[in-house]
């Protein structure tokens, strides 16, 4: 007599190499990615390491990255926030508005600079607040709450100007997307130092496990003395302060301010910056270096396409494809 229960059974260790291979796909995969496009356009794209290259890809991949570690944070906590691109068009409205006294009447050119500046980014940090009071007071699921102000923050800006383009060449304020340090571009520094700032406090401070603790399991959290509530909002005024400061470097370095165009499309890259870098979207797990990665890879497969004559709406085609096989990957890693 047969025994099915045994002849139906895996071969002995399958599961652990699948487990293991998902694993250091989940781990490598974003490197090797980012190597092969590499190698890629070493092979076919003219130019591909001339400065020019080198310094385009970067400026674009800075409002990504910057992006995404808010991002990160939010979904590491268990949320996520689809306002980024709106909260950006509000802080890029807002810059030109109060520099030019459009507001409030300023008694020197260097202090519209400065409140130019803080400002925008305060504000976008206040409505990410909203958006965390909304997801942890009344305990609206964060795609909802934060729906609210991707619809209504666009409209905002919008009104604000009349749906007017702003030209804003002040070369103060524009030194945050064109200026250079050491022949490095300012955004770039900017954009190191948060990621590596985000990537030290998730490794290494309390508030960083308690965000991992409140992804994981949010009740658990609670049970062991974590505000999770505190917790949850923070990373949203986070988020929204990051994509504040993505808004300034737009319009610094466009030299002009488009409520209709600054952050459009952005929540969008952002998290899929997050999901290719290796981030769990069901939170819990996080790394900021894997969504610097993971904005690089999804930047060059933009330029690749570019680069070689396929149009730029087949990047929406290839980015989508990236997120699900990123969420697929997460899905099989949980079920092994």
């Amino acid at each position: 007599m047969i025994d099915r229960t045994v002849a139906a059974s895996p071969p002995p260790g399958r599961t652990g190499r699948s487990r293991e291979m998902l694993g250091l796909v989940q781990r490598y995969g974003v490197v090797v990615a980012l190597v092969a496009l590499i190698l890629f356009n070493l092979a076919v794209t003219p130019n591909f390491l001339s400065w020019q290259t080198v310094n385009v890809n970067l400026t674009q991949v800075c409002t990504i990255v910057i992006v995404g570690v808010g991002m990160t944070l939010v979904i590491a906590a268990g949320g996520i926030d689809l306002s980024v691109g709106s909260l950006m068009a509000i802080a890029g409205t807002l810059a030109p508005l109060i520099f030019t006294g459009a507001l409030f009447p300023l008694p020197h050119s260097a202090i519209g600079i400065a409140l130019a500046f803080t400002v925008p980014v305060l504000v976008a940090a206040a409505l990410g607040y909203f958006n965390g009071w909304l997801v942890t007071r009344y305990r609206i699921q964060p795609i909802v709450a934060t729906l609210v102000l991707f619809i209504a923050g666009r409209g905002i800006a919008q009104v604000m100007t009349n749906g007017n383009l702003q030209v804003f060449k002040e070369p103060a304020f524009q030194f945050i997307g064109l200026g250079r340090l050491f022949g490095i571009p300012f955004q770039v520094i900017l954009m190191a130092a948060i990621v590596a700032a985000a990537a030290f406090v998730l490794a290494r401070t309390t508030f960083g496990r308690q965000i991992l603790a409140v992804g994981g399991n949010p009740k658990a959290a609670r049970l062991a003395g974590i505000p999770a509530r505190r917790i949850s909002r923070w990373v949203y005024v986070i988020s929204g302060a990051l994509a504040g400061l993505a808004g300034l470097i737009v319009v610094a370095r466009n030299g002009a301010s488009d409520a209709n165009l600054v952050g459009l499309g952005m929540e969008l890259d952002a998290i899929a910056a997050v999901a290719v870098g290796g981030t769990l979207l069901s939170g819990g797990r996080a790394s900021v270096v894997g969504t610097l990665l993971g904005a690089m890879v999804i930047q060059l497969v933009r330029y690749t396409l570019l680069a070689n004559g396929v149009p730029d709406a087949a990047a929406l085609v290839v980015k989508a494809a990236l997120i699900i096989l990123a969420v697929w990957i997460q899905q099989r890693a949980g079920r092994e």
